[in-house]
């Protein structure tokens, strides 16, 4: 099922630069880090630029860095793990590793609209995020990802809908997180070339 599955980011990445796929890893895994990250603690606001200013006029979520502390934190960077493998023998990209973190925005949060790869810095190649929310509903809850083309026409609007998968290529499309009505869990993360620090 994943060689099913990473082929078909693969060639979607290639053709189009992203894809967005409705039940996509599995359900259980999905509901599985929803729990766990309404339970984990240190949860921190996020940052803005390489410099992690804090924003709140940008950017309004808490994060917290994944690791394989457990089954379910295993078995999505197991996934991820498996799809920088694939990408690399099929793409030739030379991705080095992933990071990601847990997301939470809560009522009336946001994050305006940005690039994941930063202009000074051309590490992040591939962007993942994948989506934890049970009972999701667009007009009452809010919350969408918008992506973007490079002439700022919209290009589609994501529903965080649990189970749900985009990956798209870092540098190519600017989005934004609308606001949130409740609160919203989602997993995003980035395939990098450079070297990791330790």
């Amino acid at each position: 099922m994943s060689e099913i599955l990473y082929s078909k980011i693969t060639d979607a990445l290639v053709s189009d630069g992203y894809i967005i796929i409705p039940n996509a890893i599995g359900s259980d895994l999905s509901q599985n880090l929803c729990t766990l990250a309404k339970n984990l603690q240190n949860f921190k606001r996020a940052g803005i630029s390489l410099h992690k200013t804090i924003n709140a006029n940008a950017r309004r979520d808490k994060i917290l860095w994944l690791n394989h502390d457990n089954a379910a934190q295993s078995d999505f960077l197991n996934f991820t793990e498996g799809l920088k493998e694939f990408l690399n023998r099929e793409l030739f990209i030379g991705l080095s590793y992933f990071e990601s973190h847990f997301a939470i925005y809560g009522a009336g949060d946001f994050y305006e609209k940005h690039y994941d790869a930063f202009a000074s810095s051309k590490n992040r190649v591939v962007t993942v995020v994948y989506y934890l929310n049970e009972n999701w509903v667009s007009e009452r809850d809010g919350g969408e990802l918008v992506i973007y083309d490079a002439n700022d026409a919209v290009i589609d609007k994501v529903l965080p809908a649990s189970d749900t998968l985009v990956v798209f290529m870092s540098e190519k499309f600017p989005h934004e997180v609308l606001e949130a009505k409740r609160e919203r869990y989602s997993i995003a993360g980035w395939f990098r070339v450079d070297v990791k620090e330790v």
